[in-house]
């Protein structure tokens, strides 16, 4: 499965739909990478990566984790340095409102070109390896297994 069926799959997001082309591109190339790569591994090593992916930090909770240090630390700054640090927790707001209406702003295309995946994503690479594993039935075998992998978890 190449990287432009990954795109077409039905994986419906705003942050997706709101990457540049060719960073979106490199994002879907990473996840068939690393389904790619156990392929032929043993259910222990599929079971540990499934554990990473659990731990793995999608672009939403970076951006909230972002904003509410930024909004705060420019808030104790305007109470107690100068008030015009009061400007970084309005434009932290601003940046969140605009992601909360339009699921894009300026610090996810930053997030996105750093490589930090969509928790739809995430979950997308943790199903295909579930499928790899054969949670749900017999596990694929063959040259094409990783490609059928991705394919059954897109769906």
């Amino acid at each position: 499965m190449d990287s432009e069926d990954l795109s077409k799959q039905d994986i419906p997001d705003r942050v997706r739909s709101s990457t540049a082309e060719e960073v979106q591109a490199e994002l879907d190339r990473e996840i068939e990478a690393h389904i790619a790569a156990y392929g032929d591994r043993s259910p222990a090593d599929i079971t540990n990566r499934i554990g990473e992916l659990d731990h793995e930090w999608d672009v939403e909770r970076l951006l909230e984790l972002n904003a509410s240090s930024l909004a705060f630390v420019g808030t104790v700054l305007g109470a107690t340095v100068n008030r015009k640090w009061l400007l970084l927790p309005a434009t932290v707001l601003a940046f969140l409102f605009q992601h909360a209406i339009q699921g894009w702003c300026p610090p996810i295309a930053l997030f996105r070109r750093l490589g930090v995946r969509t928790a739809k994503e995430i979950d997308l690479e943790k199903y295909a390896l579930k499928f790899l594993r054969g949670d749900f039935g017999a596990a694929p075998e063959g040259s094409n297994a990783a490609a059928r992998a991705m394919r059954a978890a897109a769906h």
